[in-house]
């Protein structure tokens, strides 16, 4: 289903900080909206989320140890591609062209460089040519044009950061790439992936991030997104799914059910691994039992700091 864009672009509300790095810790520690009054049980984001579904152990070294992770050139290409993706729609849809992107992409990499300079380390003697690894940014972001047109879109918002409180008293947060809004109240959400889609029997679980977004927006603006498209730039396709309340709802029970699992966790200190092929791409194999490593002790944390650990 096809959204077209506005006539007149609507108002947008002022940008949204950019997400932040691993290092920086938690965007609601910067930018959420205060509970008052409000015994939250704690804050999820899909990401977080994600992780704790993906392995238990990867989540706990992440979120609660908070364990630097190693740059990948694979992340960090989908940092700097997002970044000239917010960028192009500052500029008049008539300069939102390929050649244009490509200019604005060292200059985006540059910014996040200065930002983070341990970003240089990827490269080198053990890493890709920083020449080779931008010609592979590039690729990825030409390819975008055979996707979508960005002379024929004016995006409602962009990196916009939601949150909504569920009735269960567990805090919903994360940031949404783009939102379409159509003449007549449609809303489109939207989310680019620098890699591949994912194969037969996997999208349920590619879909689980934008049917998280829609929940956020449904509790915030009392509308069902009409369409959750995810853009592969990988491979050069697009995702679509149309969602509708009984989906919102049935997502709902199942991030309450992932705080729970998460809490039991907590409680009883059962950080089990999940051995799966994302594996391949972990930090923490040096800590991890399944990979021969050494489990860490738990970290110990102050009373009454359990249910208020950003996630």
């Amino acid at each position: 289903m096809s959204i077209p864009a506005p006539s007149t672009p609507p108002s947008a509300p002022p940008s949204a900080p950019a997400p932040p790095s691993a290092s920086s810790g938690s965007p609601a520690e910067r930018i959420s909206t205060p509970v008052d009054g409000v015994d939250v049980l704690g804050a999820l984001s899909p990401s977080r989320a994600g992780d704790f579904m993906s392995c238990p152990l990867m989540y706990r070294y992440r979120t609660i140890d908070r364990l630097p992770e190693e740059p990948s050139p694979d992340a960090v290409r989908g940092t700097v591609v997002h970044k000239v993706l917010e960028d192009l729609f500052d500029l008049p849809a008539a300069d939102r062209t390929p050649e244009r992107a490509s200019d604005m992409l060292e200059p985006a990499w540059e910014a996040i460089l200065e930002a983070e300079p341990g970003l240089a380390a990827m490269f080198g003697d053990e890493g890709p040519e920083v020449a080779t690894w931008l010609t592979s940014c590039r690729t990825v972001l030409v390819r975008y044009f055979d996707l979508e047109d960005p002379q024929r879109l004016e995006p409602a918002e962009r990196e916009l950061y939601v949150e909504a409180l569920l009735d269960s008293k567990l805090l919903l947060r994360g940031f949404i790439d783009r939102v379409d809004v159509a003449p007549d109240g449609r809303i489109r959400v939207v989310d680019y992936k620098s890699g591949r889609s994912p194969g037969e029997g996997y999208e349920a679980k590619a879909l689980f991030q934008m049917k998280f977004y829609a929940l956020v927006m449904w509790r915030l603006r009392g509308i069902v997104p009409s369409v959750l498209q995810l853009i592969y730039l990988g491979n050069g396709e697009i995702l679509r799914y149309s969602p509708d309340e009984d989906d919102l709802r049935a997502t709902e029970r199942k991030v309450e059910a992932i705080w729970r699992a998460i809490e039991l966790a907590r409680e009883t200190g059962d950080w089990r691994p999940s051995p799966s092929r994302l594996c391949d791409w972990c930090s923490y194999h040096q800590h991890c039992p399944a990979k021969g490593g050494t489990l860490l002790p738990l970290p110990v944390l102050e009373p009454g700091a359990t249910a208020q650990t950003p996630t």
